[in-house]
């Protein structure tokens, strides 16, 4: 068990919740920097709340070349955290439960819609049957503008880790992908087929392989992605998505191909500025549970 060193604590028996919060969000992205884009607080903020909860607790992280990483007392506390907080989403969410209506618009990124998002959109749709939620497909940049102009009420989109003011739900490896036993991945120029010209993989995949001195050459940008799995899976074209998308008849090429590292990227929600009606906090709501390691979509 986990050891109290401050007696009035011991007194008190009450952990904040908020610092639970910020410890797992740390925990959840090696960075406090990154936690506290997350949780909107300023990193020395989430550093002041980990202060306080080592306090109670003995230190949960150390620093090494990769970030901070838990400590044994660290990951002893983390399996119990995120068990409080879902409680504790689950009991406020029973608390302010009413009926939940009016009319969602969500964006998200062409290839979290198929994979990560359908579960999450089918449990919100039968909880909620009175919530009208309309959906864009879009490649990110497109999205982050339409959230800007007002044209919808969140945004699901794909960034590089830690240069978003959005809330991070999730990081995940972007890997290169191509035909089951393909040999596009042996042509030169590169055939590479990356859905549309906006896409937020594009620049970093590019610049890749103009760093490693590869030849390339697109193949389809037109803004299907249904279009361009096709082409991928005709073994026309390679293609980047993150890992957890890759459809399963198609191969993730793995080093030994000569393509370049990728580097991860992060699963961002953001929100319309302003006042978030309850229909909108909902869906935000049942997001964070679904892209969250460990948790369960909200019931």
């Amino acid at each position: 068990m986990l050891s109290i060193s401050n007696d009035n604590a011991e007194m008190s028996r009450n952990l904040d919740i908020a610092l639970l919060r910020s410890f797992v969000s740390v925990a959840d992205q090696a960075s406090m920097t990154a936690a506290g884009n997350t949780l909107h607080l300023t990193q020395s903020a989430v550093s002041q709340q980990i202060a306080r909860l080592e306090e109670l607790t003995g230190t949960l992280f150390a620093r090494d070349r990769r970030g901070l990483r838990l400590t044994v007392t660290g990951e002893r506390l983390l399996c119990k955290s995120r068990r409080i907080l879902a409680l504790n989403d689950e009991l406020w969410a029973d608390i302010r439960d009413r009926i939940v209506e009016g009319e969602v618009r969500l964006g998200a990124a062409h290839d979290l819609i198929a994979t990560s998002l359908a579960p999450i959109l089918k449990l919100y749709a039968e909880s909620h049957a009175q919530v009208n939620v309309s959906l864009t497909a879009a490649a990110s940049p497109d999205l982050l503008a339409a959230l800007a102009r007002g044209e919808i009420d969140l945004a699901l989109v794909e960034e590089p880790v830690g240069t978003s003011r959005g809330e991070c739900l999730a990081v995940d490896r972007l890997v290169w992908v191509g035909a089951r036993h393909g040999t596009a991945h042996l042509k030169s120029p590169l055939p590479v087929s990356l859905i549309a010209k906006t896409c937020a993989f594009r620049p970093i995949v590019l610049a890749a392989l103009d760093a490693r001195g590869l030849a390339w050459r697109t193949v389809f940008e037109n803004g299907s992605a249904d279009a361009t799995i096709a082409t991928v899976r005709s073994d026309l074209a390679v293609t980047a998505w993150l890992a957890s998308t890759v459809q399963p008849d198609l191969d993730i090429l793995q080093p030994e191909a000569g393509l370049p590292e990728l580097p991860p990227f992060a699963i961002n929600l953001h929100l319309l500025h302003g006042r978030t009606p309850p229909a909108v906090a909902e869906l935000a709501r049942f997001l964070r549970a679904g892209f969250s390691p460990g948790r369960q979509l909200p019931v």
